[in-house]
């Protein structure tokens, strides 16, 4: 049985209360356990993604700042149009889950290079991540995992991880109190993770970046949330493209040696210098059933020339995680 939406308002609220001691030490954590405790949490839809499991495809192009070569010598900022296959997500497990539901929404994009070398970037709707450590999310999932008796998770374990986890404080003060896009279309989407940019003269810069909407930033009011039904979110978008492209600009943040690099649960200091390095347009979106993005795993660290991940610890996971995943969903499992 899958965890109901209020459980995961709930968790949001609960994560933005209270003192926090100090986080227990991180331990090895395997990649197909933190799978087995999604599943665990969510359930299993054969053949699907055990994440994010909710999505809608788009198609369209990237077209990159020449401008940014001062700080990377990568293909996507060559100043031509680069295709584009987006997928925008609901976090979680659950194929139905509301789009009003207090939760994390996700734009992954592949770019296909010239040379026919890949891209990929995963983002959410967030500026910060809700784990410090792999260790934190498996506890969060087992957290999250429903009472048998019950069909929804204990209280007491998500108190206890709220204890014992306050890397995890950052994303719930965020979450409760910031409602959910209105349009996927209207939403900005962070990096989350610091990169490395390395140019053409081997010289390396510490950025983070996000990508804000043209259309501009809209959240859901309180009365919108009462009445905006449970599947809006995949129609918006399509009929929102069927009037004409929407866009994205990225926005590039300079870091310095000071801030985070390896901790995607502390946002880096106001201020940073920030420009634009390009356009994101999408001109097409469909349901994700049969459609491009429907069969790609978006593993972060496909990267071209130039872009390199820096040693955050859930970034560097994150890749063997989708691995597994996506071996589960091309056996049918």
């Amino acid at each position: 049985m899958r965890p109901p939406t209020s459980c995961v308002i709930a968790f949001a609220g609960l994560m933005a209360a209270a003192p926090t001691p100090a986080l227990a030490a991180d331990h090895a954590v395997a990649a197909d356990e933190v799978v087995s405790a999604i599943e665990a949490a969510f359930g299993v839809v054969p053949g699907q993604r055990r994440n994010h499991t909710k999505g809608s495809c788009a198609t369209g192009e990237f077209v990159g700042n020449p401008a940014a070569s001062r700080y990377t010598r990568s293909a996507l900022f060559s100043g031509a149009a680069v295709p584009v296959i987006a997928r925008f997500s609901l976090s979680g497990g659950n194929p139905m889950a509301p789009d009003t539901a207090r939760s994390g929404r996700g734009m992954a994009l592949e770019f296909t290079l010239p040379d026919g070398a890949r891209h990929h970037m995963t983002m959410l709707n967030v500026p910060v991540f809700g784990a410090a450590h792999p260790q934190t999310f498996l506890d969060l999932m087992r957290a999250m995992a429903p009472d048998p008796a019950t069909g929804r998770p204990d209280p007491d374990r998500l108190r206890e991880f709220k204890a014992s986890h306050p890397d995890a404080r950052p994303l719930g003060e965020y979450m409760a109190s910031h409602n959910p896009p209105s349009s996927y279309a209207n939403a900005a989407f962070w990096g989350i993770h610091s990169f490395k940019f390395i140019n053409a003269r081997d010289e390396t810069t510490l950025v983070r970046w996000r990508f804000v909407p043209q259309d501009g930033e809209k959240a859901l009011s309180a009365d919108e949330l009462e009445r905006a039904g449970a599947h809006f979110l995949e129609k918006a978008l399509i009929e929102r493209v069927r009037r004409g492209p929407v866009r994205w600009d990225m926005l590039l943040t300079i870091g310095t040696a000071d801030d985070p690099q390896d901790d995607p649960t502390q946002a880096w200091p106001a201020g940073r210098p920030e420009l634009k390095v390009g356009t994101l347009s999408l001109h097409a979106a469909s349901p994700q059933q049969g459609a491009a993005c429907e069969g790609i795993n978006f593993d972060p660290l496909v990267m071209s020339d130039g872009i390199a991940p820096t040693n955050d610890p859930v970034l560097l996971f994150r890749s063997p995680a989708y691995a597994i995943s996506f071996g589960k969903r091309l056996s049918g499992n």
